[in-house]
């Protein structure tokens, strides 16, 4: 059973992507914000981050900066599920490569089965951090 960080601002759609999520047997432990997040993933390491970008308190970039600042989650993956399209970050290779992006998903586009399906792929190529 994995450990997911679920970062969503929505409290449906929240709601929708946990039962999903734990419906597949994961442990979902959701976040409506940055700080809440960075607060579950300092007591709870978790195995996979599933992150909206617009958050309320902070963008999901400068969350994304300060968890990759700590050793202990520098690789914990992470799928972007976002209502920013990817093309803003198109030209910004720090983006997707220095802060290891498993994926990236566009709400509009991304049906629930997709999410599934890339969180089942992420966490099965995920390396092995945990002692």
């Amino acid at each position: 059973m994995a450990r997911i960080l679920l970062i969503e601002p929505d409290t449906v759609l929240s709601q929708i992507y946990k039962k999903a999520l734990a419906h597949g047997g994961h442990k979902v432990i959701a976040a409506n914000g940055a700080q809440a997040a960075v607060n579950v993933a300092d007591s709870q390491q978790p195995d996979l981050i599933i992150l909206e970008l617009q958050l309320i308190e902070h963008n999901g970039i400068e969350f994304l900066y300060e968890l990759r600042s700590y050793p202990d989650w520098q690789n914990i993956p992470v799928v972007i599920n976002s209502f920013v399209p990817p093309t803003e970050f198109n030209d910004n290779d720090v983006f997707w490569h220095g802060l290891a992006i498993r994926a990236y998903l566009y709400k509009p586009q991304a049906s629930l089965a997709k999410l599934l399906r890339t969180v089942r792929a992420s966490l099965a190529t995920a390396p092995s951090y945990k002692a």
